[in-house]
């Protein structure tokens, strides 16, 4: 979720009275002495003006003044702010069954196939059927280990093309990279081949995946205003641009479907995503079940893995590097571990990654500075958090962004320092609320273990093969740390290294 820049405001100016008039209609009827405290808003737009480009950064400094447990209103949305482990772990532990929903939007709605998805989708019985179809046929260990290969390839691949980088020592754009690699590997697990076999440009694919997620992050007056936000989205062009983006996702996915049906089985070959769901279609067609497994919720469930699993993906990679390249004490440390774990082999292995301590180590304080968004829930029921009342259709926001960056929970919370983590029982699976990149509960995300095995796997073979240099007489002072404005938090300037081959014999 996305908030409005100030040419938006010229807009919202102009329905003013309108809005006004609504207000009325939509007047909180709340108790206010129940409620968490927060910052005074404005009428109509509530708080909204006080969250700039970077909700997460605002909200984190907002919640410094006013609580752990804060209320905010985004236009005529009631909004909680949870910026603490222990609110967190009430949210998504104690409450969990009754803030696992999601709320609405224009956006989601037309990316999910009208909420047919596993990911955007409200909580309920047909939201547990799908899920369990997402945990159980593609994101369990065994079908994570089938696409191994897929994963060992497109790494190779990608250590080919530095290699030859180094040769002719030319910086490496390891943003255009990763994110090459993270939509490769999704790909071939996805559809079998890859984008160039489908008769289609990863570039462009990438293109329209950023598109989306753009879009989604972008403000959208519909989700704060109702009844009258849809007048300024399409004066805006946001409905138009979104619909562009999903009618040629729908038609890239058409027809990759209708290629693997009319394939059947006359290619052997192992199984992708397409093949076990096509599986799910020709089930529900002969079990006695109100529930129809279609070809538009294999699209909807495949739209969830690019958006939800490219940038995530590719943001935490860009970012690992980042800070190893700004902290070359911590740059030489997990390499030297890599090469003395790996010696003569030649090269990293899956089997490998659990030896890599470190390695893991680096990657936790990543997630801990550099979370790729705030995770979203809606209240269903009214709760209690930290003795405040939480009421139904309350957007609930927890800011891991603040959470990392808790006095109470990290010391030094600011500097990256990996060893922080050493004998340390705090993990990111879910289990531990300082750390939450993957979220926890019936809503955290299916597919962390295959994406952390392309994350885990690229990174300890990028260090293994090469040692990493800044180019153009670079500082570490000079890399940028800025954040791009979206739902997932990038890095808004490309990251360019110079590779050095190390040699292994």
């Amino acid at each position: 979720m996305a908030f409005p820049s100030v040419d938006m405001w010229s807009l919202l100016l102009v329905l003013f009275p309108l809005f006004f008039i609504l207000k009325r209609k939509f007047q909180d009827k709340r108790q206010s002495k129940h409620l968490p405290p927060g910052p005074p808003g404005l009428p109509i737009i509530g708080n909204l003006h006080q969250l700039r480009a970077l909700p997460h950064q605002s909200l984190c400094q907002l919640s410094k003044k006013h609580g752990p447990v804060m209320f905010i209103k985004l236009g005529f949305v009631p909004s909680v702010v949870v910026s603490s482990a222990e609110a967190a772990k009430e949210v998504l532990k104690t409450h969990d069954l009754c803030t696992c929903s999601r709320p609405v939007s224009d956006g989601t709605r037309i990316l999910s196939y009208n909420y047919i998805d596993v990911g955007f989708s409200p909580y309920g019985d047909y939201w547990r059927k799908m899920r369990k179809i997402c945990v159980l046929e593609l994101f369990s260990a065994k079908r994570v280990q089938s696409f191994k290969y897929v994963r060992e390839e497109e790494v190779t691949a990608l250590v080919d093309f530095v290699s030859k980088s180094a040769s002719s020592a030319t910086p490496v754009d390891l943003s255009e990279k990763f994110m090459a690699l993270t939509a490769n590997i999704i790909c071939k697990a996805a559809f079998g081949r890859s984008f160039k076999e489908r008769g289609f440009r990863h570039e462009r694919f990438q293109e329209v995946i950023h598109d989306c997620v753009d879009r989604l992050g972008t403000f959208s007056a519909a989700d704060f205003f109702p009844y009258v936000g849809w007048i300024i989205d399409r004066l805006a062009g946001l409905h138009g641009r979104l619909e562009r983006n999903f009618e040629e996702f729908d038609a890239f996915y058409e027809k990759v479907i209708d290629d693997h049906i009319k394939k059947g089985k006359e290619e052997a070959g192992p199984e992708d995503f397409i093949d076990v769901l096509l599986l799910e279609v020709e089930r529900s067609q002969t079990e006695a079940d109100d529930f129809q497994f279609t070809k538009d919720h294999i699209k909807a469930i495949l739209m969830n893995i690019f958006i939800g699993g490219v940038d995530t993906g590719t943001t935490t990679m860009i970012w690992v590097m980042t800070e190893l390249a700004r902290h070359p004490r911590v740059m030489r440390k997990v390499q030297e571990e890599i090469r003395t774990c790996i010696g003569e082999k030649g090269k990293v292995s899956e089997s490998d990654i659990e030896k890599l301590q470190y390695l893991r180590m680096v990657l936790k304080e990543t997630y801990r500075l550099h979370p790729t968004g705030l995770l979203i829930r809606e209240a269903m029921s009214e709760i209690n958090i930290n003795g405040y009342v939480i009421h139904p259709k309350t957007l609930i926001q927890i800011n891991v962004f603040a959470i990392g960056r808790d006095p109470t929970i990290w010391k030094n919370p600011e500097e990256f320092y990996p060893e922080r983590f050493m004998d340390s029982h705090i993990d990111f699976t879910g289990q531990n609320f300082e750390l939450l990149p993957f979220g926890a509960g019936r809503r955290g995300c299916p597919g962390m273990a295959m994406g952390l095995a392309t994350v885990d796997l690229a990174l300890a073979n990028l260090l293994f093969h090469f040692d990493w240099k800044l180019p153009y007489n670079m500082k570490e002072e000079d890399i940028s740390m800025e954040e791009a404005p979206g739902l997932v938090t990038c890095k808004k300037t490309p990251l360019l290294l110079l590779p050095v081959k190390y040699p292994l014999v």
